[in-house]
């Protein structure tokens, strides 16, 4: 973990920089509503969790800043849990949908995250990976600032980020919109 910690550090007006908003594209693509618990890995302040509730049975945000759980914990609806995304203190098969916005590029370990996200996700339900395209001229600048604040951010093409969840009975898509993309990962029942 690294000495300075910028969530922690943002969180009281993470808000302010990146302003909540209704993540349409995301809630078709998870298919909500839906019955079981929606996990929102990386979920920080849940400014995304929070259009979740009323959506699924309960909404867990898990993410390792505990300040910016914090904030999270403002919201209604929402149940904070300080965890790394490598290490998940969760069940197998324990979450029917499990979303990550913009947050798989700053993780230590990108393929253990994409193995304990599986581990967890419920036969039949689906994960929702939204993460900045970096073929795109300005996340490539946005990386590079994201570098030189000695962030530890490492972002991945889409098709990489499809090849983490090589499990047998996944189904993956890609979906590319602006400066987005979505990547799904359903997991077949049974």
């Amino acid at each position: 973990m690294p000495l300075f910690n910028h969530f922690d550090f943002v969180a009281p007006f993470y808000e302010s920089f990146i302003p909540p908003r209704i993540p349409e594209k995301l809630l078709a693509l998870a298919d909500l509503p839906v019955d079981g618990v929606v996990l929102d890995a990386g979920g920080g302040t849940g400014r995304i969790a929070q259009f979740l509730h009323g959506k699924t049975a309960q909404v867990v945000v898990a993410d390792q800043s505990f300040k910016m759980l914090q904030e999270a914990r403002k919201k209604v609806g929402l149940r904070p849990i300080c965890s790394l995304t490598e290490r998940m203190p969760f069940r197998d098969n324990a979450f029917a949908r499990i979303i990550m916005v913009d947050a798989l590029h700053h993780v230590d370990d990108q393929f253990q995250t994409a193995e304990e996200l599986w581990r967890i996700l419920a036969p039949g339900g689906r994960i929702v990976i939204e993460e900045p395209d970096i073929s795109s001229f300005r996340i490539r600048l946005v990386a590079i600032a994201e570098k030189l604040a000695l962030m530890r951010s490492h972002f991945l093409s889409p098709p990489h980020i499809a090849n983490l969840f090589h499990f047998p009975n996944a189904r993956v898509r890609i979906k590319k919109e602006g400066t987005n993309a979505w990547i799904t990962v359903e997991k077949e029942p049974g």
